[in-house]
């Protein structure tokens, strides 16, 4: 019965293959809408998540002067950090894995012919370990060479990649400034984040930094890293706590440093991410509703054309039910055909979007087959009026109407 019923909705809708497509059009549009925007929400939250893990893991940067007053403003007037601040935070914080000081200032680097503005980024060893890289080739410099001021360095990929090409840098001398320097290691490529260029960068050792760069004893930075299972809330009070006695800041007095937690920056914009993705997702879901309307409006007028059709099967015996199974299939086989088109198409512009915005294609399951099956949905829901005129006709009065 149901088969049968099923063959006369196909029959139908093979009889009007132009007006079908333009009925289910509304729905392939609401079904790829849908997919679409929440395919590459997903692929946001998870470049944003991606981005900000390259930093480092369980990361907390503390910087100087970035705290504001309640007036409005940036305080302009904080002083630098130390390196006995990295000292004493590496000394008196609990549960920390590496404290590394930072500081960096932008240079002009010279190798034979070429030549390129970078960063150069001044710190210790420990550098590495907070922001969870490796070294590619060659080695790290040590604390002796840091101590000694040595004119020892290491590459990002990209200077590599510009200065020096297919040649080994091992070995090779650049200049940076006005000083020479040795390339004794490379660094792994990190790759973009926030559309910076994180291999784009040389590291030296800070004590060299201070003595032959910056020419002061300035930090302007420092980061840290928590041990696998701490907490980073409890590392991040404990370090408010540490660097406002080391800095004598009494308690009638703001903060002349703020500290980042990157776990805290990831929960925030992963779930700013998911609830624009939701939002988008539901201003895309109305589509849909608007393809019912549509689905009803064509079936309401498919019931007026095949009245003398319904009366004639009314008077030979066929049951309410039957018509009114007949116009609801049909109604359903057009919303579920239009949902799988949408599904298709969504799925191919997704991954086309996900492409031309260099964001991850994150395929979600759970929307295509709720997609799916909210358009059969919309078809029982806006196909059930139609139908239901349909079976309730007067069998005489159906076969009088021209």
């Amino acid at each position: 019965m149901l088969y049968e019923t099923y063959l006369l909705a196909q029959r139908e809708i093979r009889r009007n293959a132009l007006r079908s497509s333009l009925t289910v059009l509304g729905i392939v549009i609401g079904v790829a809408a849908v997919i679409i925007m929440v395919t590459l929400g997903s692929g946001a939250t998870a470049k944003v998540t991606g981005d900000i893990s390259k930093l480092g893991s369980n990361m907390l940067q503390v910087w100087v002067g970035q705290a504001f007053r309640r007036s409005g403003g940036v305080r302009s007037d904080a002083p630098a950090f130390k390196l006995s601040d990295a000292a004493a935070i590496e000394k008196s914080v609990p549960g920390l894995n590496a404290v590394a000081p930072v500081a960096i200032k932008p240079l002009r680097v010279v190798f034979g012919s070429g030549n390129r503005s970078t960063n150069v980024t001044g710190s210790t060893a420990q550098y590495l370990k907070v922001r969870d890289w490796k070294v590619a080739q060659g080695r790290v410099f040590n604390d002796a060479e840091s101590h000694a001021g040595q004119a020892v360095c290491l590459l990002g990929d990209t200077v590599r990649q510009e200065l020096m090409g297919r040649q080994d840098p091992i070995g090779q001398n650049i200049r940076i400034g006005k000083v020479s320097f040795q390339v004794i290691g490379v660094l792994e490529a990190k790759g973009s984040g926030f559309g910076n260029n994180q291999d784009d960068f040389i590291l030296i050792p800070i004590g060299t930094f201070h003595r032959r760069i910056a020419g002061n004893t300035e930090v302007g930075s420092i980061i840290v890293s928590a041990q696998d299972g701490v907490p980073t809330p409890r590392v991040k009070a404990d370090l408010e706590k540490l660097l406002r006695e080391l800095r004598g800041i009494d308690s009638h007095n703001e903060d002349n440093f703020n500290v980042h937690d990157m776990k805290e920056i990831i929960d925030t914009l992963s779930n700013t991410t998911k609830v624009l993705t939701a939002l988008l997702g539901a201003v895309a879901a109305v589509s849909l509703l608007v393809g019912g309307i549509g689905i009803m409006n064509i079936m309401m007028v498919s019931v007026t054309e095949r009245t003398r059709e319904i009366g004639t099967r009314l008077a030979i015996g066929a049951l309410e039910r039957q018509v009114l199974m007949q116009f609801l299939v049909e109604a359903v086989v057009l919303a579920s055909f239009g949902g799988i088109i949408g599904i298709v198409s969504g799925l191919g512009l997704s991954v086309l979007g996900a492409r031309l915005l260099d964001m991850p294609f994150v395929l979600r399951p759970g929307i295509v087959i709720t997609a799916f099956f909210f358009s059969g949905a919309v078809g029982i829901v806006f196909g059930y009026f139609p139908a239901r005129k349909a079976a309730r006709l007067d069998p005489i009065e159906a076969l009088r109407y021209e």
